[in-house]
């Protein structure tokens, strides 16, 4: 059932912990804490730090953008795209590293792509990798997170470009309390005007009624 946004100053309410996008996030978060431990080396590379801050910017803005949708969806959708961005910086850094490791980046014909793929569509979170994970290479591990970022950032665009569609729509707080306000101020003047007709009506009812009674105590006028 779709939220009624008539009259209403704040957006429904997010529960961010319950949308697909935000359980992927967390789960390429925790897959890429993982894969640093493995696959990086410990102290001396940079790398490591870069790709667990922008897996983490990713999650984060998610939780924060959804947080501020309540009160402005500008704040919201400028989160979202930030957090979009991190988790394509992400994206990078694992072509990187297949790059630069004389490792496969799997091509959408690759029969284990494919798998992967349909693998990752169905599973979202990172419950569903954690009994895997420790059996993939990096090269297969790599290709996992690429996989996920891809479908992330899918997701995500779908759901930015349904609040971009409702921000033009319905406009952002400002509008609303405008909105709301006025349709009270209307409610309120509507009223208004029912009363005064209806206080009319009862004046001319009772001068109707004193005119009956004057004539029925008054012979002469009947």
């Amino acid at each position: 059932m779709e939220y009624d946004t008539k009259g209403k100053v704040l957006k429904k309410s997010v529960v961010w912990k319950e949308l697909y996008f935000y359980r992927k996030s967390d789960a390429i978060y925790q897959l890429t804490v993982d894969f640093c431990h493995r696959f990086l080396p410990a102290y001396g590379d940079r790398t490591v730090d870069q790709m667990v801050q922008a897996a983490r910017s990713g999650k984060q803005n998610i939780v924060e953008g959804s947080e501020d949708g309540q009160t402005s969806s500008e704040m919201e959708i400028k989160l979202l795209n930030v957090a979009r961005g991190s988790l394509q910086e992400l994206r990078s850094d694992y072509q990187d590293y297949l790059n630069t490791h004389h490792l496969a980046i799997w091509s959408a014909d690759n029969k284990r792509q494919q798998r992967l793929r349909d693998f990752c569509h169905s599973h979202n979170d990172f419950s569903d990798y954690e009994p895997l994970v420790a059996k993939m290479n990096d090269e297969e591990m790599a290709n996992l997170l690429l996989t996920l970022c891809h479908q992330t950032d899918k997701m995500m665009c779908a759901y930015l470009e349904k609040l971009e569609h409702r921000f033009v729509t319905e406009g952002g707080i400002k509008e609303r309390m405008h909105a709301a306000r006025t349709g009270y101020r209307q409610e309120v003047d509507s009223r208004l005007r029912a009363l005064e007709a209806e206080n009319l009506q009862l004046k001319a009812r009772i001068k109707e009624l004193e005119g009956l009674l004057e004539t029925i105590g008054n012979p002469r006028l009947s």
